[in-house]
Parts: structure tokens; C-alpha cells; sequence
């Protein structure tokens, strides 16, 4: 009797540590990237990968990657830092 109730509250147990990330509305993404010192677009989520937050700004301060971060944890989302984008030079 103990081992059939176990087997049926574990799987439930597990399932409430389990979230599903939502994709957010590029307007609340906004408004959190503003709170944190970042422009408009700075921050955004792929629809593949809703877990992921990217954030792709050159030479992000350590306050702005800290805020970014603290929000996407609370939000089950893993903060991505794209900070270094190379362009090609002209002429090449």
C-alpha cells in the first residue's frame, strides 16, 4: 500500500519542479530591458529555445548582465550575454 501511494505522488512531486517556459511578449521584454539600462530590441527570446533569454548589447555593464540575469532566473529562463559581434570590415 505504502509503495503504490508513493509511486503515485512521486511523478506529481517531480512535475510541480518542472516548469515550462512561456515565450514573453517583446513589449514586456522591453520594459524589463529598460528597468535593466538596456534599448529597445536588447532583449529578446528565441521561439525554439524558450528558455533561453538573450540579451546582445556591446560592452553590457556588470549591473545590466546582473539585472538581466536575476530576472530570467526568477523566471525560469537561462540569460544568454551576446556581447561580441564581429562585422566584417569593408574591403574584405
Amino acid at each position: 500500500m505504502k509503495s503504490a501511494l508513493l509511486l503515485s505522488i512521486t511523478p506529481l512531486a517531480l512535475s510541480a519542479c518542472a516548469t515550462t517556459a512561456r515565450l514573453h511578449e517583446q513589449s514586456e521584454l522591453n520594459s524589463i530591458g529598460q528597468r535593466c539600462g538596456l534599448a529597445l530590441g536588447e532583449l529578446f527570446q528565441d521561439e525554439e529555445q524558450k528558455k533561453l533569454l538573450f540579451m546582445v548589447r556591446i560592452e553590457p555593464s556588470a549591473a545590466q548582465k546582473t539585472c538581466v540575469a536575476q530576472w530570467a532566473r526568477r523566471n525560469g529562463l537561462k540569460a544568454v550575454f551576446v556581447d561580441d559581434i564581429g562585422f566584417p570590415e569593408e574591403g574584405s
